[in-house]
């Protein structure tokens, strides 16, 4: 493994203010790094969309929905039990157990890939070959994610990061020959040959071979969380898919396009929320495993100053004078912009939300999340939809960040009572072997 770094292990007892400084240095790496992944999420966006119009966007939009929920069925299965069990181990069970996880996640994307690419062959038309490409490119976007995890667990993040540099920068090339081939497959494809780039990188990062064929053992050892995370994960992604396919049926595809342009005008903050376990459920277990009486302080901090940041971007963003929007985002720009306040106001109150999940996953507190998650999804997905029955797209937006306000009520009155429930009944150390 590559020693140029912290040592993954368990350090000893440290005073006060280097424990303090460990952690902001963990949080600056962990800033580093979405803020990595958010330019290039929203530079393969706008690139995109620029090149394909709204409705080819659409098409574009849908894949990577697609992509959202199967990503969600590999972190829960392979990487949220690692980040909750694994984060700060000693580094031969942190080993032992990424070897597992990492091959959990090669093999979800295997199988997973498998039936798109069938369900894409069968499909045809124009969305067909999207699918069918995504396929291909799910073992490397999968795995990819997975070493992201890894390395924050193990409080690496300064290697999560430049992963995530590689990827960027892999993408360049790639993108630039997808623009001359200009089909929405071809897009889909370079986008995930470049991660699968940083994939590889990563086993040069780690010296970590993933164990595909230990990933039944795997599941079985985090049966009680996994599969539990998987339902949740899953019912928050495939919740964003209905909306996203109810949305193209209801009122048209390019109302799909319009949706995720405006999505990608605040683009960084959708990308902290989408990866928000890779340093917040962590650094919340430690938080929990040092000074207990300090996790519901840690998660208000946290989901507060999200939905702060997001309002105060959704403002800039109101400012922005609608020939340099139509720069961005071209002809997507005039549908996109009579979204921005509602899409504003759904991700701060998702953000908000996110501080609460980020406590009951560090406090192994699996049912209550998935019952949070639970209601959230089903919130999200009748807003969104009624609200496009209602209002069109614009309707279908405000629905949403209506939702996503009940939603996160719910995320902390559950964490109020997990809290209230650990001071009584402490959660016993877990097996870490």
């Amino acid at each position: 493994m590559n020693t140029e770094e912290e040592n993954p292990g368990t350090p000893p007892a440290a005073p006060a203010g280097s424990a303090r400084r460990a952690f902001v240095g963990r949080l600056s790496w962990g800033l580093a790094d979405q803020a990595a992944s958010s330019i290039s999420n929203f530079a393969v966006g706008i690139y995109v969309a620029r090149s394909l119009g709204v409705t080819a966007f659409g098409v574009f939009s849908l894949a990577w929905v697609t992509y959202g929920v199967v990503l969600n069925v590999s972190r829960g299965l392979a990487t949220d039990p690692l980040v909750v069990r694994f984060s700060g181990v000693p580094d031969a069970s942190w080993r032992g157990a990424v070897a597992r996880s990492s091959g959990t996640a090669l093999g979800v994307g295997a199988a997973i890939g498998a039936a798109c690419v069938a369900v894409g062959l069968a499909l045809g038309g124009s969305v067909g070959p999207a699918f069918a490409c995504l396929g291909v490119m799910l073992p490397g976007l999968l795995l990819q994610d997975a070493w992201r995890y890894a390395f924050f667990a193990a409080g690496a993040g300064r290697k999560a990061f430049v992963n995530d540099l590689v990827w960027g920068v892999a993408l360049v090339p790639a993108m630039v020959v997808a623009a001359r081939v200009g089909s929405v497959a071809a897009f889909v494809l370079a986008w995930g040959a470049s991660a699968t780039v940083a994939a590889g990188y990563g086993y040069v990062q780690s010296g970590i071979l993933p164990r595909v064929t230990r990933a039944r053992a795997w599941l079985r050892e985090q049966r009680d969380l996994g599969y539990r995370y998987l339902v949740e994960n899953v019912s928050l992604s495939g919740a964003s898919q209905l909306r996203a396919y109810g949305l193209g049926a209801i009122v048209g595809v390019g109302a799909v396009g319009a949706v995720r342009g405006a999505e990608l005008l605040l683009g960084p903050f959708l990308a902290v929320l989408m990866g928000l376990s890779l340093v917040t459920v962590s650094e919340a277990a430690r938080v929990l495993r040092r000074a207990p009486h300090r996790l519901g302080r840690f998660c208000l901090l946290l989901g507060g100053g999200q939905a702060v940041a997001a309002l105060l971007w959704g403002g800039a963003l109101l400012l922005m004078p609608d020939r340099f929007g139509a720069f961005v985002l071209g002809d997507v720009w005039h549908s996109a912009a009579q979204l921005i306040v509602p899409v504003t106001l759904g991700v701060a109150g998702a953000g908000l939300g996110t501080g609460a999940a980020a406590g009951l996953r560090a406090l192994a507190a699996a049912r209550r999340s998935l019952r949070c998650q639970l209601f959230a999804s089903a919130c999200y997905v009748a807003g969104g939809l009624g609200g496009a029955v209602l209002g069109g797209t614009v309707g279908s937006a405000w629905g949403v960040a209506a939702a996503t306000g009940c939603a996160s009520a719910v995320w902390w009155l559950h964490l109020r009572s997990a809290l209230g429930e650990h001071r009584h009944h402490p959660i016993p150390e877990v097996r870490t072997s």
